[in-house]
């Protein structure tokens, strides 16, 4: 069992914002990272939520706002409204999945890369091509993005089950090996604290 599993969207604004903030904080504690892509959309109907899109005006002009201002406390580059959101987050959730399996290069790179492909450098997450590029950058094959499409649909459709039966509801959101449960990049500090906790 890994100590952290991570279960997150790549379309999800706020797991672009992480950053790599994930990876240098499991770094920290020596943790192992379990990534788990999930359909957000299909999440949200199955544990309360409301997609971005139906929800009340004044929650959207809220959301519109707090991602500016995360936005600008990371320092990370980012576009409020890309040209290609939303998009099918399958391919790109399958190309994670694969690399997994794969084991060769830096998953935590791959999933920042799509999501700032998306969030930051307005391409089509959904398109090969960027899917390819993302692999590249990560140190994976390219052709991984036309792999293991049938594992990649059962996992990551097992994957929203997962989430489901754990009390996940949004993304990103981080699991500890003891059950406790962070929902938000704003709670990696929190995160960290409790896996030092742990560790005493």
């Amino acid at each position: 069992m890994a100590d952290i599993d991570y279960f997150f969207a790549t379309l999800s604004p706020f797991s672009y914002l992480a950053g790599m903030r994930l990876e240098e904080v499991a770094a920290k504690h020596g943790a192992s990272i379990a990534y788990k892509p999930v359909d957000i959309l299909a999440l949200f109907g199955r544990t309360g939520g409301v997609p971005p899109k139906d929800r009340h005006p004044s929650r959207i002009e809220y959301r519109a706002q707090e991602l500016q201002r995360q936005a600008r406390k990371t320092g990370l580059p980012f576009n409020l409204k890309p040209a290609h959101w939303p998009t099918n987050a399958a391919p790109s959730s399958y190309a994670i999945i694969a690399a997994i399996r794969d084991g060769s290069g830096d998953v935590g790179a791959l999933c920042h890369s799509i999501l700032r492909a998306c969030w930051a450098e307005d391409t089509d997450i959904a398109q090969d091509e960027v899917i390819r590029d993302c692999l590249d950058r990560a140190g994976f094959d390219p052709d991984l993005a036309n792999s293991g499409l049938l594992v990649g649909a059962e996992t990551y459709a097992s994957n929203l089950e997962e989430a489901v039966d754990r009390g996940v509801f949004g993304a990103p959101f981080y699991i500890t090996s003891d059950g406790q449960r962070f929902w938000g990049q704003d709670r990696l500090d929190d995160l960290d604290a409790h896996l030092s906790e742990m560790k005493g």
